[in-house]
């Protein structure tokens, strides 16, 4: 599935307008950068509420396919600039962490 059908199907807002729209294997869930790189998977959605631009460097050095803020945090533009610098899809939703995870994972393994 790729991130835009994943935001589609999911009603996940989508942040930025320049982005490389891969395809999404699975989830990773984490508040815990360091935690992101040692165990996060290539392809994944990093399901988080870190935003800021330290994501979007952690997530593009795992590989990540797009980064979900949950619960509706406020994204900071120098987060979406580093975003579209990276080509790497910005999705926001008001789900908590929880939710969100399991949501992603009910469509990825319909």
């Amino acid at each position: 599935m790729t991130v835009t059908e994943l935001a589609k199907t999911l009603n996940f807002e989508i942040i930025n307008t320049s982005y490389a729209d891969g395809e999404v294997t699975t989830g990773y869930t984490s508040d815990l950068l360091s935690d992101v790189m040692a165990n996060a998977d290539e392809g994944c959605v990093l399901i988080t509420i870190q935003a800021h631009k330290n994501t979007i460097a952690v997530a593009t050095m795992v590989g990540a396919s797009a980064i979900l803020i949950c619960n509706h945090r406020e994204i900071p533009e120098d987060m979406v600039q580093a975003a579209d610098n990276e080509s790497l899809p910005l999705l926001r939703t008001s789900l908590n962490q929880y939710q969100a995870s399991y949501q992603v994972h009910k469509i990825l393994n319909a």
